[in-house]
């Protein structure tokens, strides 16, 4: 089924409106990525300057002889990374929502201070004589030092949300009881980077009032209820990302009519229940059950940029001359240019074109179906070759060191694919596609991707960095073996 030779940039806007038209969707994953290493580097930077001065005052209070300011680092390095340590062991980085800021600052006091038991013995053995003093005034500094910073940092992220910066477009079904406190919940929680815009409820009685988020001492916002019942055109209409479900009597039947519509508009849904979870977020005690995104843990998203960007360069040099041999046999095979471009979708329906050496013959649809047997009239000589030893991914390389893709992910599919897809197919596009992963590995890869998609969603939800390199050895193995 051949398509047309040519993709207008909106031919398929009504498919990937819903994931193209998100308020930064793209830059989302990355700015809480370096938020979450913001926050990393400053917890570790305030305590460790908490020891350090703590020491310094010490020595001028006891009017002693200075002692290697390297030994005072040291100390203050080792003591400022266990308290980051003791911060994420604790699930501080996760993120959870709370009516107060309370726990934050319980967790800051509670996790400095253990570290802190360390400093003494810890001085003593680097023969530091003032550390007594120094663990007294640390124990002060160091949680009172933190708990502003945490205070500021909070501060500094709700502005950026309130700005349309790194937060999704919230929802909440249900103005109830359990509606206000998830609404008053979010607002205060910036760290979980949902922003609650609007509330629907079914009562009339309600529409046109307003739910009120207030601070200790003035009120601070408000976000306005409208009536029922959730619809997609509703959702489309207050560019929801995340539907949130906080009513607990909501039936089966009006979850699923709720999850429908959410879908059908390109956001996702989530329901609040008083049982924990896996893989939930907490929202000051309600465990909140979501069918969002999964979301990448910045550690291993700056990872795998960085192997992407180290590993496609390295392989681009070193490839060089087999790039050369290759483009010749192309051109003296057939008639027509070395490279074949295409358009594909990627992350969050984001259309790029891919690079690939052309295996096919001069005139084939540009857009079609891909051939599964390599004796296809379509495919050159020198193109089943390449097919069969998967030699005609290899300018995809250059793709990978453009963003556009990843060297593991799902494989990206061409726009008239994308367009047909079902909600559950959609998921594909959540993370970058790659040039290998775990469908290509699979005896499936004889059939067409999207109709296949157990091994794609498997990755999505299971992707880590031992997972990729295990990929990509096996991936060495199947290239090699020519299977």
């Amino acid at each position: 089924m051949a398509t047309s030779e040519s993709v207008r940039p909106n031919l398929y806007v009504e498919t990937l409106a819903p994931l193209r038209d998100k308020r930064h969707a793209i830059s989302r994953s990355l700015f809480r990525s370096v938020v979450a290493l913001t926050e990393v580097s400053a917890d570790f930077l305030v305590c460790a300057a908490g020891v350090f001065l703590s020491f310094l005052f010490s020595l001028h209070l006891a009017n002693q002889v200075p002692f290697p300011t390297e030994r005072i680092a040291g100390v203050s390095a080792i003591v400022g990374a266990l308290v980051v340590l003791l911060l994420h062991k604790d699930g501080a980085y996760r993120g959870s929502g709370s009516l107060l800021c309370i726990r934050e600052t319980e967790r800051a006091i509670r996790l400095s201070a253990q570290s802190l038991l360390l400093l003494l013995p810890l001085s003593l053995l680097l023969q530091l004589r003032s550390s007594l003093v120094a663990f007294l005034l640390a124990v002060i500094l160091v949680p009172a030092l933190l708990v502003v910073e945490k205070q500021i940092f909070v501060w500094a992220l709700r502005l950026l949300n309130i700005s349309g910066y790194g937060a999704d477009r919230v929802v909440v079904y249900g103005a109830g009881e359990m509606g206000r406190r998830t609404v008053s919940a979010l607002l205060s929680s910036p760290r979980l980077g949902l922003s609650p815009v609007a509330v629907v409820d079914d009562d009339p009685d309600l529409i046109g009032s307003c739910i009120t988020e207030l601070g200790y001492r003035r009120r601070l916002h408000d976000v306005p209820v409208y009536g029922g019942p959730i619809t997609a055109t509703l959702l489309q209409s207050l560019q929801c990302d995340l539907l949130i479900m906080s009513n607990r009597r909501f039936s089966p039947e009006d979850r699923a009519e709720a999850t429908r519509a959410a879908n059908q508009a390109g956001a996702r849904a989530a329901f609040l229940t008083p049982h924990k979870l896996q893989d939930s977020i907490n929202i000051d005690g309600y465990a909140l059950k979501t069918s969002a995104n999964s979301v990448t843990h910045w550690f291993y998203a700056v990872i795998k940029r960085a192997i992407d960007l180290s590993a496609s360069s390295l392989f681009l040099a070193i490839l060089a001359p087999l790039f050369i041999l290759i483009a010749l046999l192309v051109r003296l095979d057939s008639p027509g240019p070395v490279l074949f471009i295409q358009k594909r979708v990627g992350r969050n329906g984001r259309v790029f074109n891919i690079y690939k050496f052309r295996s096919m013959y001069l005139g084939t649809p540009q857009y079609d179906f891909s051939p599964i047997d390599t004796c296809d009239r379509r495919i050159t000589r020198i193109g089943r070759f390449l097919r069969r030893t998967s030699l005609d991914e290899l300018p995809q390389l250059i793709n990978v060191l453009r963003g556009d893709m990843s060297l593991v992910g799902p494989r990206p599919e061409m726009p008239f694919i994308v367009q047909a897809y079902n909600s559950r197919q959609r998921h594909r596009l959540e993370v970058i596609p790659g040039i290998t992963g775990l469908w290509q590995l699979s005896a499936d890869r004889a059939f067409q991707i999207h109709e296949n998609i157990y091994y794609d969603l498997y990755y999505i939800r299971h992707r880590s960095f031992f997972l990729d390199i295990s990929i990509l050895i096996h991936t060495l193995f199947f290239a090699m073996h020519g299977v």
